[in-house]
């Protein structure tokens, strides 16, 4: 089929049969309600790119398996160059929508399965990375978006898997068949499932050799039978069915469209598992993943964090400030922090490694120290926006108040701030940076591919503190 159009994505989303859950409803078309069509369009985003003349090279390669012009989210990075690129293309898309497109979690999970499915096979003599190219094959010809089911619920987090009370809190094999095998559990917080056409499932932590159930990866379609999808709520999620100017960014809403993804006795033949109780790559599978995934937040929240030190701008023009020396301070602070965040993130791309797949892994320290600036510097950004706009941020009356024949007008005189601005434009502006700033968008720059002790001990273990000791022995005079 070849590279899909934006509007190829959305129709061929209308071909799935997906059995998806919100608030206490079934909602029979997906792909039409207000709740997740917003997260749809940030996705298609990722499609209209690759047909753009201005971003064709960095939304697409060529496949090393086909030698096919592809999208890039399908791609296997095959040096440092692609790991750069996709970088710049998750800022580019973010400054486009203002929030999460979504299909990066897949397009890591491709890379990070790739690589280790490879390194499995070189050490068991199995076949899960041919199996992986195949499929892999047919992701690229048919242009697919993948969901990365990584996050098990975890129950109780002081026990391993094998010792909850209750078995399936993390996903595992419950049956091993002749043409495969079925699997029971959950993934959960799982960013785009309810408009992907396939969920790449992966174990969620470094797993003990009794434990050997868990340690499974596999491919299954967004519709196989026995998934059902519960969509979670966001932020003012409500507003998208009672007006435009109060959502803030009505087209593309906010954050991932994040669902609880039920997993009830599912089958997956043995073509598409490509790890099946080697627990001792459980813990690589995962470091893998988590590196890829913390490298995109440099890029994608940049991306986002442009058009929100734009809003911080625009609203201190409409409110007048803009020529106060504490105000440009203050954006100033949110520009210098979000450079901080792109260049960790194109110094993991820049420094990155061949694996021994052939594909190119990112630098883990800087991924790991990227991500966990986003887990501060976001909250700094976001506040500082805050400080710039005033309280008008938080008390604006509603959009049907605008509307109303007796209350507008005396919104439109009260609200009014540098007189050549409408006071529509000025509420706007308020309301993007409301829906940019709220806590659902917060909550997932802060724990988004893993809470900031994830990425500390990450950090810890790559520090090599044994080198910099040598180097401190040695200027000090102590020899061993």
């Amino acid at each position: 089929m070849g590279i899909k159009t934006a509007e190829e994505y959305v129709e061929s989303l209308r071909k799935l049969n997906l059995e998806v859950y919100f608030m206490g409803e079934r909602i029979e078309n997906p792909v039409d309600h207000p709740a997740i069509r917003p997260h749809i369009n940030s996705a298609a985003v990722t499609y209209q790119f690759a047909h753009d003349p201005e971003y064709e090279d960095l939304a697409t390669a060529v496949s090393h398996l086909t030698g096919k012009k592809i999208n890039r989210f399908t791609h296997i990075h095959q040096s440092t160059d692609d790991l750069v690129k996709k970088i710049k293309l998750l800022r580019a898309i973010g400054q486009q929508t203002g929030t999460c497109f979504q299909r990066c979690v897949g397009y890591d999970a491709m890379n990070a399965i790739y690589a280790t499915s490879f390194e499995i096979d070189q050490k068991y003599g199995t076949e899960y990375h041919e199996r992986f190219k195949k499929y892999l094959t047919y992701v690229q010809d048919n242009d697919l978006m993948c969901t990365g089911g990584m996050t098990d619920p975890k129950g109780d987090r002081s026990l391993p898997p094998g010792k909850q009370a209750d078995p399936d809190l993390y996903l595992h094999v419950v049956k091993e068949l002749e043409d495969g095998i079925v699997v029971r559990g959950a993934k959960a917080h799982q960013t785009g499932a309810v408009n992907s056409h396939e969920i790449l499932v992966m174990p969620t932590t470094a797993l003990r050799a009794e434990d050997k159930e868990y340690a499974v990866c596999f491919a299954v379609p967004a519709d196989a039978e026995g998934i059902f999808y519960i969509f979670g709520r966001q932020t003012n999620d409500e507003r998208k069915l009672t007006g435009e100017i109060d959502q803030g960014n009505a087209k593309y809403a906010i954050v991932g469209g994040e669902a609880l993804v039920v997993f009830e006795d599912v089958f997956v033949p043995w073509e598409r598992v490509f790890m099946y109780g080697e627990t001792d790559f459980s813990g690589m599978l995962v470091e893998r993943f988590a590196s890829y995934h913390r490298q995109n937040y440099g890029a994608c929240k940049v991306g986002v964090t442009d058009v929100l030190i734009g809003a911080a701008a625009l609203i201190a023009e409409y409110n007048g400030t803009e020529k106060a020396s504490h105000i440009r301070d203050k954006i100033i602070e949110m520009i210098h922090l979000t450079e901080t965040m792109h260049t960790g993130s194109l110094a993991s791309a820049y420094e990155g490694v061949q694996l021994p797949a052939g594909s190119y892994y990112v630098n883990t320290m800087y991924a790991n120290t990227v991500k966990h600036n986003i887990t501060r510097f976001i909250y700094e950004i976001c506040r500082l926006a805050h400080d710039v706009a005033g309280g008008l941020l938080a008390t604006l009356p509603s959009e049907q108040d605008l509307k109303h024949p007796k209350l507008g007008p005396y919104i439109e005189k009260y609200f009014k701030g540098v007189a050549s601005v409408p006071t529509e434009h000025r509420i706007r502006i308020c309301r993007l940076l409301e829906n940019m700033t709220g806590g659902t968008a917060l909550v997932e720059s802060m724990h988004g591919a893993g809470s900031p002790q994830a990425q500390r001990v990450m950090m810890y273990r790559e520090a090599n503190l044994e080198q910099k000791k040598k180097l401190a022995k040695k200027l000090a005079g102590i020899e061993d």
